[in-house]
């Protein structure tokens, strides 16, 4: 049994250390540097405290500012816990004292590895996955980036031209964006003319480029009222159109490096023989799970750290009343919720069980929800065993009865 609890309430310039004994009584607590220097002598200070006996330590970050922290301990072979922040937070409430301190927080951080048994190891993760969680993370801020420029300029181009805003969806095709980079006011297409706009999207190397300049045209043809607005909107549109495009490219050659990056890993083909998930989405699963499974115990624990198994909500006579448990990882079920959407498209198994799940009276989203969690048990199983993705082969009719 551990002889000391160390518990850390990390920051981004300093930590709080707080070290208890099995009995709970404090025997050191000091306010650290985010430095390798200060860290190692922390680290070497509580060993010394310990008397060569194990210290667990629980840190309420798992990367971010507590990154260097992690690494060294991890390079000290100490053994070190996770409790999320908000867990923190809110066990905070039943300790004595209203006021809030790192000191506070570190102590209850140690307590609380101290007396529970459900806090899982810190992943740690291998390389590439820290890789793929990086590059990962940085698509999706390029992705949400483009959101931001595409509704502005959908709402710059209802000011003065909305029949061109209602012809076509810009957050998907690449040729109505290289339109806009140009030609984008009513007055300005006609003189164009359709023809000579579908040779110049050709050109551009736009696909659908004679569906595009034929709606172009044909909302141009709609209006041939100047508005005001138009001035200098037009080339506030043109500049936004160009800026999305720009996003989008960088987004590509993200991909780019994802997918040399996912291939590197040693779970990349298994999971690529699963419907659904390509080299991104797996990517974003390996990047959330740290590559190594096992540190989730089985697969109920993994579907629980995804937010795909429901926690029971019952109070008195009421049963069954179930919820998305508060504390999930975002990022690890929107990989699997996105993966079983794709899958409906590509996986006979997958599409009857979601069929069946409707039939049931579900909604869409839970569906997908069960369906997520139906597979995440098989993706489970086939990392465990190190095997490929194969259907289930169909029972025989006199076998089935």
């Amino acid at each position: 049994m551990p002889q000391l609890w160390a518990g850390i309430d990390a920051g981004k310039t300093h930590h709080h250390c707080v070290v208890i004994d099995d009995e709970g009584t404090r025997l050191f607590s000091q306010r650290v540097a985010n430095d390798e220097t200060d860290l190692l002598e922390l680290i070497g200070s509580v060993a010394a405290l310990g008397g060569g006996g194990e210290v667990v330590w629980a840190v309420d970050l798992n990367h971010g500012g507590a990154a260097l922290l992690i690494a060294l301990l991890a390079a000290h072979d100490q053994h070190l816990l996770y409790i999320p922040g908000r867990t923190v937070h809110h066990v905070s409430r039943t300790y004595r004292g209203d006021g809030k301190t790192d000191a506070k927080d570190a102590a209850v951080i140690a307590d609380q590895a101290r007396m529970r048994r459900d806090l899982q190891p810190v992943r740690g993760g291998d390389d590439i996955s820290i890789d793929l969680r990086i590059l990962t993370a940085r698509r999706t801020d390029k992705a949400c980036d483009c959101t931001r420029p595409i509704n502005r300029l959908r709402a710059q181009l209802l000011e003065y031209f909305p029949a061109l805003e209602q012809a076509f969806d810009y957050s998907k095709s690449k040729a109505e964006l290289l339109l806009l980079t140009r030609y984008n006011t009513p007055d300005g297409l006609r003189r164009l003319g359709q023809k000579r706009l579908h040779t110049w999207l050709r050109g551009q190397g736009a696909r659908s480029s004679a569906d595009v300049a034929e709606k172009a045209i044909a909302a141009a043809k709609s209006q041939h009222t100047t508005v005001p607005a138009q001035r200098i909107g037009a080339p506030v549109v043109a500049e936004l159109a160009q800026e999305v495009l720009d996003l989008r490219n960088q987004i590509q050659a993200l991909d780019k490096r994802i997918t040399e990056r996912f291939r590197e890993h040693h779970h990349a083909g298994i999971m690529l023989s699963m419907p659904g998930f390509g080299p991104v989405l797996g990517a974003e699963f390996i990047g959330a799970t740290g590559g190594d499974l096992a540190v989730f115990e089985n697969a109920d624990r993994l579907a629980g750290v995804a937010g795909l198994a429901p926690a029971p909500k019952d109070s008195g006579r009421i049963r069954g009343n179930h919820h998305r448990p508060r504390r999930y990882d975002r990022r690890l079920l929107r990989a699997c919720y996105m993966a079983a959407m794709s899958s409906l498209r590509s996986s006979t198994a997958s599409r009857t069980y979601y069929d069946r799940k409707r039939t049931e009276g579900k909604t869409h989203v839970q569906a997908l929800l069960s369906l997520a969690r139906r597979r995440l048990n098989v993706l489970w199983a086939m990392l465990r065993d190190g095997t490929t993705y194969g259907p289930r082969p169909a029972v025989p009719a006199h076998m089935a009865a």
